[in-house]
């Protein structure tokens, strides 16, 4: 735990016009400066409406925007070469460095880190069976999982040919445990829904020799997350790299012990006979994500919360001014961890319904998108440029002002 906060001392560093702007205006003013380098504006010249982001990490909305130090990583690396075996070799020491763990090493998102690690652990180091998949005649096949972890990303596993045993309590994952037994497979944004919990997880992995895995896609922040699981005894962990990191959004990171990481590594290119071929992760996603996670690592964890309340809040006192909302400021417990609201009214006394807001928002000028159901709106401000939960703000209070009885 001491070597963990080592690292993140380290890395912290105060620039020195911190002291001069606010977080939200230092924010602002890079997106500005980069959009005002840009010279042609594709999305326009393609018909494509761009939004402002009020919902959070989803892939159909493209995930993240990356900062500036991230794009000049990947714009470093689209100007040489480098043999690419090498430079995930280098990178994936430096993230385990950085991340306290044994080996790490860029993947092509958490769905592919979850199938070269699936794929690994079927193959180990053997050649010959790597070129097999994803026939698993001969090869532990299975993986055990909780049938309330069983969603589509569960697919990233039998894409590389396992077989999921879906259980419920610890007893049911003893008793499926069989000679064709390959990993145990947690989905941690599920945690609260299964009964057996991190902690029992690991021992029954340790104790039947079989290799654990939890997907963490969206489980960064917190911080403490990109270090907890590895540190609990899990042995493998993945990452969406274009999420709460914020890098390249068809990275992710896979951690975990050396042996597991480079048997998943022999699934990847250059590597080309292989199951893995086609999630190939190019020289500047691998520095992109570097980049992404040491400007994570290094950031003031604390007053992006802050500044991530104060957004809710201005939101949430907007929405309320009109007679007949509610709201609810809630965080998550696991997967997108960040201050969330919830708008509710009384369609008697607001005349509309939370598709029409969640529409008309959509059509105005500018776009923004949200997220919700048939009783309420959702919102998240932390994919927002800071600026924008005030065209939000302003925006939710005149509609639900217009249709106020």
């Amino acid at each position: 735990m001491n070597s963990r906060r080592n690292v993140l001392k380290s890395l912290i560093t105060l620039p020195f016009v911190g002291g001069l702007f606010s977080k939200n205006e230092l924010l602002a003013a890079e997106t500005r400066h980069i959009l005002s380098n840009i010279k042609k504006d594709y999305f326009k010249e393609l018909g494509i409406r761009t939004f402002i982001n009020a919902a959070g990490t989803y892939t159909s909305m493209t995930g993240s925007l990356m900062a500036q130090e991230v794009v000049e990583a990947i714009n470093y690396g689209s100007h040489e070469y480098v043999n690419l075996d090498e430079l995930h070799d280098k990178v994936g020491q430096r993230i385990a460095q950085l991340l306290n763990c044994e080996a790490a090493t860029v993947s092509s998102g958490c769905f592919g880190a979850m199938s070269i690690a699936m794929a690994g652990v079927m193959c180990g180091k053997d050649p010959q069976k790597v070129k097999q998949l994803p026939n698993t005649e001969g090869l532990r096949n299975e993986v055990i999982l909780q049938e309330s972890h069983s969603i589509g990303y569960s697919q990233a596993l039998t894409n590389v040919g396992a077989k999921l045993v879906k259980v419920k309590t610890a007893q049911e994952l003893e008793n499926a445990i069989s000679e064709k037994t390959a990993m145990l497979w947690f989905l941690n944004a599920n945690t609260e829904n299964g009964d057996i919990k991190w902690e029992e997880f690991v021992r029954l992995g340790k104790k039947h020799n079989i290799p654990t895995f939890i997907d963490c896609a969206a489980d960064v922040p917190p911080v403490e997350n990109l270090f907890k699981f590895t540190e609990m005894g899990f042995d493998m962990v993945a990452f969406s790299g274009g999420k709460g990191l914020r890098g390249p959004q068809s990275a992710g990171l896979l951690l975990g012990k050396k042996t597991y990481i480079e048997a998943a590594r022999l699934h990847t290119p250059p590597r080309g006979e292989t199951i893995g071929r086609g999630m190939k992760v190019n020289k500047e996603e691998v520095l992109g994500m570097l980049a992404a996670l040491e400007l994570y690592l290094a950031k003031d964890h604390k007053a992006e919360w802050q500044m991530w309340e104060t957004q809710i809040d201005l939101i949430s006192n907007a929405a309320k001014s009109v007679e007949g909302v509610e709201t609810i400021i809630h965080v998550p417990p696991h997967a997108n961890h960040v201050p969330s609201l919830k708008i509710r009214w009384d369609e008697n006394k607001v005349k509309i319904s939370p598709n029409q807001l969640r529409e008309i928002l959509r059509n105005g000028s500018p776009s923004i998108e949200t997220v919700g159901n048939n009783r309420e709106v959702g919102i998240t401000t932390w994919m927002m440029v800071p600026g924008q939960e005030t065209i939000v703000a302003e925006k939710i209070q005149s509609i639900l002002k217009e249709h106020a009885v």
